[in-house]
């Protein structure tokens, strides 16, 4: 049997987040990781854009590289079978157990796949999965996506000599994160990438009012976790010799799948019949319709899951189990949260969260009172579409806000998408697209809760 005062689950960017900032805040205490993989994920090339906007590289390193920056962190790779909370036992799959003073579990998600086993759909989540995709894709004509999240977008943009088929239940591209303005701003970039700059200038149209009346989703979206940037050096292309040609079909989800061998004159190694009523044939299919926390081995201790599936944690990021812990996809935050915070599973909150536990953990075997991070005061992300720097800043698309907000709205067609939501002359979200240089003022604004009434015009 092993010991340590802390045992963390999960080798991603939240276990490792938490392990590092264990080891810093307790060098003289044992850490146990315990990863799935030979690997871990480890941040670099940290930029801070604004105070609480921080932009970062997420690389695959050997475990050794952990132990080099963390001495007191030992790795253990293996496969987490179950918890024991009374007794503070771990155990794994080769029947090591691991016993634990302090436990977080940072053991991620997994995709929520539209099929199971089945081998003509690829579940993108991993190097691994996006291994088996690049391999896929090297001999295939045809490919359907299913999804309209951040990896769904990002699939549709890199992907070339391919045909895709991009298929989602929106009314409008990448609707988790962006609004039907902001997909029409991406749609040339959708069906081939934009050459040089337009000599267009910038549109403003100001108070652009949003109503009860108007069908906007304010529902929280989930993310994926790969990392940043995870497409950018793998190959995507298939075996046509044009670039690309994309179909988008909205409004639908899959219905059921045909092997080719049903089909008559049959083309395609598999066909898809979607809620629209065709039938789409196609080398494969993938699956980008999101995540599902990976929590299986804890589920049996009668610790109280949210309805999406996760661990609720209170502000200390603490479960139901005494002692037991929680960070990243895994959790469900269900405290009352900031006015202009919202949980989205993304890396970016893996490592704030991975963070922030390993304070509360070292905080609680010492005795001491702590405050919660800033950085749950507001929601922060920056990431890239369709090859264009993307920044989200507190309720961008009006989450929260009862549909009864204002939006100021600048658009310079091929270069920037500027949209400012207000909500009694105070801002509550901003969605920056392209160089816009306006995340400081935007972020200061939402945190100061300025009243912005008589200078609203001349913000953009």
């Amino acid at each position: 049997m092993k010991q340590a005062t802390f045992v963390i689950i999960g080798g991603g960017i939240a276990g490792v987040s938490c392990a590092e900032g264990l080891s810093f805040l307790s060098p003289d205490k044992t850490i146990i990781l315990i990863s799935a993989s030979p690997t871990v994920k480890m941040v670099s090339n940290v930029k801070h854009l604004t105070k609480m906007l921080t932009e970062f590289d997420v690389t695959e390193r050997e475990i050794e590289a952990l132990n080099e920056t963390c001495p007191n962190v030992n790795v253990i790779q293996g496969f987490v079978k179950s918890v024991d909370p009374n007794r503070k036992y771990v155990y794994l799959e080769n029947e090591e157990i691991v016993e634990y003073e302090k436990l977080c579990i940072c053991s991620g998600a997994k995709p929520k796949l539209i099929y199971t086993n089945d081998e003509h759909i690829v579940g993108i989540r991993d190097t691994d999965s996006v291994k088996e995709l690049q391999r896929r894709i090297a001999a295939s004509k045809k490919v359907v996506i299913i999804g309209n999240g951040g990896i769904a977008t990002e699939l549709v943009y890199k992907i070339r000599d391919t045909e895709v088929v991009w298929v989602i239940k929106d009314s409008h591209i990448s609707a988790a994160f962006i609004d039907p303005g902001a997909a029409q701003f991406f749609e040339e970039r959708v069906y081939g990438q934009i050459e040089g700059e337009s000599a267009e200038g910038p549109v403003k149209r100001l108070k652009y009012v949003i109503s009860n009346e108007v069908n906007a989703s304010g529902e929280d979206k989930t993310g994926a976790a790969l990392g940043p940037d995870w497409h950018t050096n793998v190959d995507l292309k298939g075996v046509l010799q044009h670039n690309k040609k994309v179909t988008i079909e909205y409004c639908c989800e899959l219905k059921q799948l045909f092997p080719g061998n049903e089909i008559k004159d049959k083309e395609w190694p598999v066909y898809v019949e979607l809620t629209n009523g065709k039938i789409i044939g196609c080398d494969f299919i993938v699956s980008a319709t999101g995540v599902v926390p990976s929590i299986d081995f804890i589920k049996d201790t009668g610790v109280e899951l949210a309805s999406d599936g996760g661990i609720k944690v209170d502000w200390k990021l603490e479960s139901s189990l005494k002692d037991v812990y929680a960070a990243g996809d895994a959790c469900t935050c269900s405290w009352d949260l900031a006015d202009h915070w919202l949980q989205i599973r993304l890396w970016t909150q893996a490592r704030q969260m991975g963070t922030y536990a390993a304070k509360a953990m070292h905080c609680s075997v010492k005795n001491e009172e702590f405050w919660q991070d800033f950085c749950f005061e507001l929601f922060t992300h920056v990431t890239s579409f369709f090859g264009m720097k993307v920044v989200l800043l507190g309720l961008f698309n009006g989450q929260r806000l009862d549909n009864t907000y204002e939006i100021l709205l600048r658009v310079t067609k091929g270069q920037e998408y500027v949209k400012l939501i207000l909500k009694n002359g105070r801002m509550q979200g901003a969605v920056l697209v392209g160089d816009t240089d306006l995340e400081e003022m935007c972020e200061n604004l939402i945190l100061n809760h300025l009243d912005l009434t008589d200078v609203a015009d001349d913000l953009l």
